[in-house]
């Protein structure tokens, strides 16, 4: 069984909520509240950089699967009155050991302090190594 790092974004799903964002992002960008989304999609597609770094960790990590879901998405697939509280964005670390429960991997602030989808990549690299 592999381990999992679900990315869970600080937003919810669809396509009106995409269009919203990709607003917000014009005409707020500073207020914004998804860094995930900001290190990983610009206004109306995937960073090209970050898309390379995704495709290529099943090579690079074979026994980590990566996993994107919406806060709406996140907490229905994992309902449950045990489910802790989250601050998103988020990434969750769910390992075959942990499996009915999660880590947290990367928490929102130490997302928010990463500036730049190189660093963003650099800091899960270094993390990933150790799973």
């Amino acid at each position: 069984m592999k381990s999992e790092l679900i990315f869970v974004y600080n937003a919810n799903s669809g396509k009106l909520n995409a269009w919203l964002d990709s607003a917000h992002k014009i005409i707020s960008p500073k207020t914004y509240e998804c860094r995930l989304c900001d290190l990983t999609y610009g206004i109306f597609k995937e960073n090209a950089e970050w898309a390379r770094f995704r495709e290529s960790v099943t090579n690079t990590y074979p026994s980590i699967e990566l996993k994107f879901l919406h806060i709406d998405e996140f907490e229905k697939e994992y309902a449950s009155k045990w489910l802790p509280k989250y601050e998103y964005p988020c990434i969750l670390l769910k390992t075959p050991e942990t499996d009915s429960g999660f880590e947290i991997f990367m928490s929102a602030g130490e997302m928010n302090k990463i500036t730049t989808t190189p660093d963003l990549i650099n800091a899960l690299e270094s993390k990933m190594k150790v799973i």
